[in-house]
């Protein structure tokens, strides 16, 4: 696996958790914070656009090289940006070489397999980029909080997901995962905004104020996800997201800092092809 750059994400170390045996503190976290802003929210749209310009053109490099696979995990509350991200990030990119997986409860059918069946079947080919909306950590969050699985059960869930994932890194994939941490004013107001909307008002689940009376629990039960599966080959990075433009910006620096640092180049055109003219 490609290591991150260091010059880019050493601005974020804090909000980096690469190591399974030490306690993430998740509410050290401000979900408002702004590093990378420029005081100025125009402007730093112009750099998202900027960025995913320039992303939309190393997914081109990537899919062409096909020596690696990646798989980006969005995980998060409900309103934390997952969608949002999904188009201010990756827009631009051409849909050839990259697929978003939206994942919801598990069925009956992948039920009565183990929780990681159904994640391999939307796995990246080498070339791809795919982007989990929700993903396999949902299993070690709904059932924490529902308190439907043992602690032992977790942990070993926990175990099987770093397994899981060093065996996807050491055959070619890159794994980038991000928890889209917000407020719970934050979420508040995106909820209310939904309520308010004709044309979001769709999008409202009443679940959500189900889960958002849980929001304590889930805290605590993303800080132990994290703390548990934040590895040296698959690391989590928690990006405050209260501000959509700052959140889209933080992850299509690390993004980008990530492809460019896997050198990435086209294949060598066949030989029979060197002064070849088109008539």
């Amino acid at each position: 696996m490609a290591k991150p750059v260091p010059g880019t994400l050493s601005l974020f170390s804090d909000l980096i958790h690469a190591d399974p045996g030490t306690p993430f503190k998740l509410s050290a976290v401000n979900p408002a914070d702004k590093r990378l802003g420029s005081g100025d929210k125009e402007e730093d749209k112009r750099r998202v656009e900027q960025l995913a310009v320039q992303l939309d053109e190393l997914q081109n490099l990537f899919y062409a090289d096909k020596r690696f696979a990646m798989l980006v995990v969005l995980q998060g509350t409900d309103t934390s940006g997952k969608d949002g991200t999904l188009r201010g990030v990756f827009g631009r990119m051409s849909p050839l070489g990259v697929h978003a997986v939206a994942w919801k409860a598990p069925n009956a059918d992948e039920r009565a397999h183990e929780p990681l069946w159904r994640i391999h079947r939307a796995l990246p080919a080498k070339g791809e980029i795919v982007v989990f909306n929700r993903s396999h950590y949902e299993d070690v969050l709904v059932p924490v909080v529902g308190k439907t699985i043992s602690a032992r059960e977790t942990q070993q869930r926990y175990a099987r997901i770093n397994d899981f994932e060093r065996a996807l890194t050491e055959t070619g994939t890159v794994i980038c995962k991000f928890m889209l941490h917000i407020s719970k004013d934050e979420q508040r107001e995106r909820l209310q905004a939904r309520l308010d909307d004709p044309a979001k008002r769709w999008k409202f689940d009443p679940a959500d104020l189900v889960a958002r009376q849980q929001w304590a629990a889930y805290q605590r039960a993303y800080a132990a996800a994290i703390s548990a599966t934040g590895t040296p080959w698959a690391p989590w990075m928690v990006v405050p997201s209260d501000s959509k433009t700052q959140r889209n910006l933080v992850i299509a620096t690390v993004l980008e800092a990530r492809l460019r640092a896997l050198g990435l180049r086209f294949p060598p055109a066949p030989p029979e092809l060197a002064g070849l003219k088109v008539v």
